[in-house]
């Protein structure tokens, strides 16, 4: 149909006055929490099936709650716990309830340490008889309740206690905890940053054992940070931290027996040959990992996951704690590397339920006690990427994939068998199940790139929707005052592979201008950057950045995750080549359409992905005019063991691969604008990675613009902090490309 001109003049001005008329997002908007979503917090399923609990806060009078809710009417039920009825205490943090859900642990005061550990005080609060009893007078770590809450075991300063709560006394278990020395029963920092956990002991079901790592960290070299503070003098934070090709804890397994008060070692080695010669000769002890420990359902029977220092076998044993004799059930062998999880279940019977991606793709596989295959579970080119468990009445596996595209996610339940397979959500995008304990329900998070988190209550059964609890439609209200421009997903095909890309163009956007280029990732092996979910924080800068005529695009190169084994583990012994290649030659194809402007192309990152940005800039300089970097690393000879040995070996072993794809090596070619940025207390990526790059920078004689934030960590926030952050990015962003 073909419109007078004038009306299509009419349309064209009517339509900027519209766009004019929106709001335009600030920065100070996107840290002050103004598009903030609302999320269930701390919800826990109670093991009736038929309720859970949820942490409140009422905002009239700041008092803190466990509330109890009905899954199938989203009623209140009732209050568990109210601080306003505990006097002794103003306020909790957290909970953890015993077995039998008659007693719940309060966090206090909670003080963090490093990534996932804090000390804090807890009490214990009696549900029946209101009781309010304090487990120590000084903060402690990881109190746990034993199987019949009669006790709660910690540790405190390195140490492992356990204080009876029908007695009041308190029995140490171990004595030889030091800091910077020995630690029992919680991990290491190595152990905490990369495997992901931090308590390291378990009760056994009956309550009869404790199972403990011991960490023997004397010959770990110390790294320290000087934290400045307010204070006249700076103070210096000392702490055992194993960079890559440094000596590792010394790490072993230890029973305890409750009756005795005595603890014994078990010796893991005399079980199989858990170490090669090559790494015997160096150090037998620190050769390897214990990076899981989980009872069975056999009250005596302890599994223990121990990982060679190469991380390419793992082996699963079984410790018998009658007798404290090991042996080994299964081994898992890679040509790279092994990716340690949290897929163990045991079933009644004592087979287990293990992911692998033996067959090239992470999938669910069934074992018998003794670790005998009795079936594959799951199969096909796609990956499992969360197990949730398995249900004794219906006999199904609950599980998440990514069978509908790697940018997706769906739920599904299947037979231990591999059939009768059903697919338990229905929209496209990210689903993800918390499921009810005796897996009546699931409450399915649900997101897209055009809705924000939607909660509903489905039945597990048939994935049937029983109610809505929560949409985040008043977030899509607020939205459609601004000037947003929808996230594109799409794929860009790059040296032989379709990558996975989303894109952002400005709300104006003309096919027959040209546009500045801000791409983003990060890159890291087995990551994703790009899925089928709403806007997180970034993405309303990128909003911003984009109503002020840039394209901000997005791309998940070679070594990212979901897309199989071989397409993540093709950096394995080079970070840094592969990614880096895609991302120069995505940026050139990109720069090849019309709209884009192939001489204002820049790149940003975080951590991996400001080590990705640095050398991107390096390496792509013909490509690349404008590069920020954010806490990255600049050496992987700077960074700890268990990250970078798992991706690539030692340095004695593999100095190429550290050295060829270090920006350090690479500062000659600095063409473009170059902004680094680090945090002065960052115990992870630390502030040596970029003062490293900043000399050889300078040595170099190329100019750039590089900014400290003193005593903050790898997240570095706090206070303005963010704010700050970004507003010297967006200034330099807009000033430079």
């Amino acid at each position: 149909m073909k419109f007078p001109t004038l009306f299509v003049a009419f349309f064209l001005v009517a339509t900027s006055v519209l766009q004019a008329q929106k709001k335009q997002v600030s920065l100070e908007e996107i840290w002050g929490g103004a598009f903030r979503e609302e999320r269930l917090q701390s919800l826990q399923s109670l093991k009736n099936g038929e309720e859970y609990v949820v942490l409140n806060r009422d905002r009239n009078n700041g008092a803190v709650s466990i509330d109890v809710y009905s899954y199938k009417t989203g009623e209140k039920t009732r209050t568990l716990v109210n601080s306003n009825d505990i006097p002794e205490i103003d306020s909790f943090q957290a909970f953890k309830f015993s077995e039998n859900e008659d007693k719940v642990l309060l966090s206090t005061e909670v003080e963090p340490i490093y990534r996932r550990s804090s000390r804090e005080l807890f009490y214990v609060y009696d549900i029946n008889t209101k009781q309010l009893t304090k487990v120590s007078e000084e903060k402690i770590q990881e109190a746990s309740f034993s199987p019949k809450a009669d006790k709660v075991a910690y540790v405190k300063e390195n140490n492992i206690f356990i204080f009876n709560l029908e007695t009041g006394e308190t029995t140490q278990v171990t004595k030889d905890g030091k800091i910077n020395s020995v630690i029992n029963g919680i991990t290491d920092w190595v152990y905490e940053e990369e495997f992901s956990f931090v308590k390291a002991f378990a009760w056994n079901p009956t309550g009869e054992k404790i199972a403990f790592l011991r960490f023997d960290e004397t010959e770990v070299p110390e790294f320290s940070m000087d934290l400045f503070g307010k204070d006249l003098y700076p103070n210096q934070h000392v702490f055992k931290y194993p960079k890559a090709g440094e000596s590792n804890s010394k790490v072993s397994l230890h029973m305890y027996d409750v009756e005795s008060s005595t603890s014994e070692e078990i010796d893991l080695e005399n079980a199989k040959d858990l170490v090669s010669k090559a790494e015997k000769s160096n150090d037998t002890f620190s050769a390897y990992y214990i990076p899981r420990i989980k009872w069975s359902e056999d009250p005596m029977l302890l599994s223990v996951q121990v990982l060679n220092r190469h991380q390419n076998d793992l082996n699963l044993l079984f410790v018998n704690a009658k007798d404290n004799s090991a042996q080994v059930v299964l081994q898992e062998t890679d040509k790279a590397y092994v990716d340690i999880t949290d897929n163990l279940t045991f079933l009644e019977d004592n087979s287990f339920i293990w992911t692998s991606e033996k067959d090239g793709w992470n999938h669910i596989y069934h074992y018998d006690e003794s670790g005998k295959l009795l079936d594959q579970v799951t199969d096909g080119d796609w990956e499992v990427t969360n197990y949730y468990g398995y249900d004794p009445k219906s006999k199904r596996i609950f599980f998440q994939s990514t069978e509908n595209g790697s940018v997706n996610r769906d739920v599904y339940s299947i037979k231990p068998n591999g059939k009768s397979k059903k697919r338990l959500t229905e929209k496209e995008g990210m689903n993800s199940a918390d499921f009810s304990a005796d897996f009546t329900y699931f409450i399915n998070s649900f997101t897209n790139v055009n809705t924000p988190h939607v909660y509903t209550l489905h039945s597990a059964k048939d994935g049937k929707l029983v109610r809505e609890i929560k949409n985040n439609k008043e977030l899509l209200q607020k939205v459609e005052a601004y000037n947003f421009s929808p996230k594109e997903i799409s794929s860009i095909n790059v040296n032989g592979n379709d990558l996975n890309m989303w894109m952002i163009k400005p709300v104006d956007f003309d096919e027959n201008k040209q546009y500045p280029l801000l791409m983003f990732q990060y890159s890291g092996p087995g990551s994703q950057s790009v899925s089928n979910s709403y806007f997180n924080t970034n993405d309303y800068w990128y909003q911003l950045l984009a109503n002020k005529g840039y394209i901000i695009a997005c791309v998940d190169g070679r070594g990212t995750g979901f897309k199989g084994a071989d397409f993540k583990k093709v950096t394995y012994q080079e970070l840094g080549k592969y990614e880096v290649e895609d991302q120069i030659a995505a940026a050139k194809k990109l720069g090849e359409r019309n709209y884009i402007d192939p001489e204002r192309i820049g790149i940003w990152g975080w951590s991996y992905g400001g080590f990705m940005s640095s050398n991107a800039i390096l390496k792509g300089n013909e490509t690349f005019s404008l590069a920020i970097a954010v806490a990255p690393v600049t050496s992987w000879r700077f960074y700890d063991t268990v990250y970078t040995e798992r991706y690539m070996r030692t340095p004695q072993e593999n100095p190429s691969g550290y050295d060829e794809n270090s920006p350090l090596n690479h500062v000659e070619k600095l063409q473009g604008d170059y902004l680094l940025i680090h945090g002065g207390g960052d115990d992870n990526v630390h502030l040596q990675n970029t003062m490293r790059m900043v000399e050889e920078l300078v040595q170099a004689n190329k100019q750039f613009d590089w900014a400290i934030y003193p005593d903050r960590n790898h997240g570095i926030y706090g206070g303005n902090t963010r704010l700050h952050l970004y507003n010297m990015m967006t200034d330099f962003i807009l000033e430079k490309l």
